[in-house]
């Protein structure tokens, strides 16, 4: 507490004393508060992000939902020079549909007019936006397209610039739209902070981002991570946004409670921390206006940055989680000699013996299979791993990845383990160095649509790790020696399926060849149900982390879970035997990796991946009685007459999945699994044209195409169900004879 006080002290000294916010305060003046004159909401075109807003002369003007009830700017403004920006969350807010919507157009309108200061009829240069263009000559502004060889040149005869960063280039128009605004011009942008970590993979948003270059000396940056909806159609406006979401304020704020000042609720010591946190990863490294106060945060607090599962770094230390912030990102710009071992990585994802030998190994790389290649080889915690590969060509977009706990945990209010662990180094040239702080194992990362043909890959400098793979490894070398390897984590993997676990859940494992047979069996269910190839164009993964950035377990690539899961997922009498808890979450995740939207309407995105997680119990697991009465038996003949004597309310059977499930587990106990694959393959060749475009045709396509499938007719059942389908579609199969169930609906 010493250190934090003598450091308030030394920063509240250089900054404006914490106060509550007043409009005059926070909108900066007449001309900002302008800006929300007569509006109340606007959209949310796609997903928006968050904008991190840290200059003195910078205001948050409209925030978007950050996570339980904190909130993050999505539309900014502030000065640069003797110009004026204003900045959006998402590049939509150029386009017709969102400018349609609520005051959005209202508010774009109130930008450009601000942007231009004084001049009664701006005029408005527009770079590759032809929807802006159209909406502001029709509400009388005079605004022109501006684009091709040159363009920078003509801004001098504009008043303001619409822009999305995005599509500028670092070297030429950034220079020449900095100059424009520093001079006295307005600014316009719109960008998506993780839509752009998207397309410029090994980029960073701190470092590379055009709209950052561009707008930190206003202080204003994009930041990473998406922004929930705070009204029906986007975001509540008008009203002050908190000062908490402003980063210099927010900072202010928390040191101001650490001398016991300005006491803070936890709710407030929480939005504070969200928004410096942000703020530390958006900052690019060069700024001077708030980046060094920071630092010294960084500095004094480094010691109590060291999460744990048994001692979470949590929201109520927001100071810590800042330092820990800025420590992160720092080594992502240190060369790889330059990085050691983190304080946390001994506790996740754990220590390397310090006489485990490093070895040498080539591997061959099928580039024809994309994703992640399993080496076998583990990177200890800041130990510099060197790639050599003599082959590789220019373009190919290979990388070198350390480490599988790809979860980012920074929106959670408490973090067992540093929020970012992953490195990933691009293989451009013969040799490739990388290291981890972290350490993790090593994996050689391929692009899709790659070619067919084998990469000879040669490392050094890791230590080897658990491996087994279906069909090579021997179980004599992996009971006498595979299973014992140093490194701290293990896969098990067959063409189909991989499982990443402790190595702790895998030194007595005896049998992994009768393991991963059962595994592949259960990827095969996944497939036979979808009506997709066997072989799979790369192999699923799991992967066991001690947190994972939403739920129980989630779905993707990987699939993630968390730790008392590993001792179960190589457990196959336990697999065959349970069917609930765990491991009904094991195939209910990998049943959302074959879920179809084309067939998944609003209300089953929780069931009918389920349908997945029934077939692989059956076939692959015997059917355990437990598994099958939770979507079937008494109690849900119980839930079933209740629901229907209420009078069938598609709601509440939208709110309920295991509810919704039994209407599918009805169909499948009257015509059978492959009623659902027939169905299931028709939606699979349907031309783009033919595949439904809405819930409501996705409603009615399900009943229609599984009617014809049985030579039923089900528009009684979904009636009887309350799920509504159009007359139009129970008129297509009138002719069929009627079904339903016996005894159903229930009296």
């Amino acid at each position: 507490m010493r250190i934090l006080v003598l450091l308030g002290v030394f920063l509240l000294a250089t900054a404006p004393a914490w106060s509550a916010p007043t409009a005059e305060s926070v909108a900066g003046g007449k001309d900002e508060a302008a800006f929300l004159a007569g509006v109340s909401q606007i959209a949310a075109p796609g997903v928006p992000g968050p904008l991190c807003v840290f200059g003195g002369k910078a205001v948050v003007v409209v925030t978007g939902g950050a996570g339980k009830d904190a909130r993050a700017p999505v539309v900014a403004a502030g000065r640069l020079g003797a110009g004026r920006v204003a900045a959006f969350g998402h590049p939509g807010y150029f386009e017709a549909g969102a400018l349609a919507v609520g005051d959005t157009g209202k508010l774009m309108l109130s930008a450009v007019r601000w942007a231009a200061g004084a001049k009664a009829a701006p005029r408005v240069a527009i770079y590759k936006q032809r929807e802006l263009v159209a909406f502001l000559v029709k509400q009388g502004l005079a605004a022109t397209a501006v684009e091709g060889e040159g363009w920078q040149d003509k801004l001098k005869s504009f008043d303001v610039l619409c822009v999305s960063p995005a599509a500028l280039t670092a070297d030429a128009d950034v220079p020449a739209v900095s100059k424009f605004v520093n001079s006295g011009g307005g600014l316009i942008a719109a960008d998506l902070g993780w839509g752009w970590l998207q397309l410029h993979p090994g980029k960073t948003l701190l470092a590379d981002h055009p709209g950052n270059r561009l707008l930190a000396p206003a202080g204003i940056a994009w930041a990473d991570g998406t922004l929930d909806r705070t009204a029906a159609d986007g975001f509540t406006a008008g009203s002050v946004p908190s000062p908490l979401t402003h980063a210099a304020r927010a900072l202010e704020a928390l040191l101001a409670q650490a001398e016991g000042k300005s006491p803070l609720s936890a709710a407030e010591v929480s939005q504070a921390g969200r928004t410096l946190t942000s703020a530390a990863r958006s900052i690019p490294p060069q700024d001077t206006l708030f980046l060094p106060r920071l630092r010294r945060i960084e500095e004094e607090r480094a010691a109590g940055a060291v999460p744990t599962r048994e001692k979470p770094l949590k929201a109520d230390r927001p100071l810590d989680r800042l330092a820990l912030t800025l420590q992160l990102d720092d080594l992502k710009r240190l060369p790889p000699e330059g990085i050691h071992a983190h304080p946390a990585a001994a506790a996740f994802p754990g220590a390397v013996p310090a006489d485990a030998p490093r070895v040498e190994r080539t591997v061959n790389i099928n580039l024809a299979v994309p994703g992640w290649h399993s080496t076998g080889l583990y990177a200890p915690p800041g130990s510099v791993i060197t790639v050599t590969a003599a082959d590789v060509r220019a373009g190919q977009k290979l990388a070198l990845r350390i480490g599988s706990h790809t979860d980012g945990l920074w929106h959670l209010d408490s973090w067992q383990r540093c929020p970012e662990i992953c490195t990933r180094t691009m293989i451009e040239k013969p040799v490739t160095r990388a290291a981890s702080a972290f350490g993790g194992l090593v994996y050689i990362d391929v692009p899709a649509f790659g070619r067919a043909e084998n990469l000879a890959v040669k490392i050094a400098g890791a230590v080897e790790a658990p491996h087994f793979v279906l069909g090579k490894t021997s179980l004599a070398e992996w009971r006498e020696k595979i299973r014992q390897q140093p490194g701290p984590w293990a896969e098990l993997e067959t063409s189909k399926v991989i499982l990443t676990v402790p190595a702790t859940a895998v030194r007595k494992l005896e049998d992994p060849e009768d393991l991963m047979k059962f595994w592949d069996r259960v990827l095969d269910c996944c497939a036979e149900l979808a009506t997709i190839p066997l072989e799979r164009p790369r192999p699923e993964r799991y992967v066991c982390d001690v947190q994972i950035s939403a739920g129980y377990m989630h779905s993707g690539y990987p699939i993630m879970t968390l730790l008392d899961m590993p001792t179960v997922m190589v457990d196959k009498p336990r697999m065959m035997a349970e069917g609930h808890g765990g491991v009904w979450g094991l195939w209910h995740e990998m049943g959302h990796n074959h879920q179809r939207p084309a067939w998944t309407f609003a209300g089953t995105g929780e069931v009918t991946e389920n349908l997945f997680t029934l077939y692989v119990f059956e076939k692959a697991c015997g059917g355990p009685k437990s598994a099958l009465e939770r979507a079937s038996g008494p109690r849900m003949d119980k839930k079933v007459k209740a629901y229907i004597a209420a009078g069938a309310d598609f709601e509440k059977w939208k709110a309920d999945p295991f509810l919704a499930l039994h209407m599918y587990v009805q169909l499948q106990q009257a015509f059978g699994w492959d009623a659902f694959k027939k169905v299931f393959a028709e939606y699979r060749g349907l031309p783009r044209g033919e595949q439904p475009k809405n819930d409501d045709e996705k409603r009615d396509q399900w009943m229609v195409r599984f009617s014809r499938a049985v030579g039923r007719n089900l528009g009684p059942f979904f009636q009887a169900w309350g799920v509504p389908t159009s007359e139009k579609a129970r008129a297509s199969i009138a002719g069929l004879p009627q079904w339903m169930p016996e005894g159903f609906p229930p009296k």
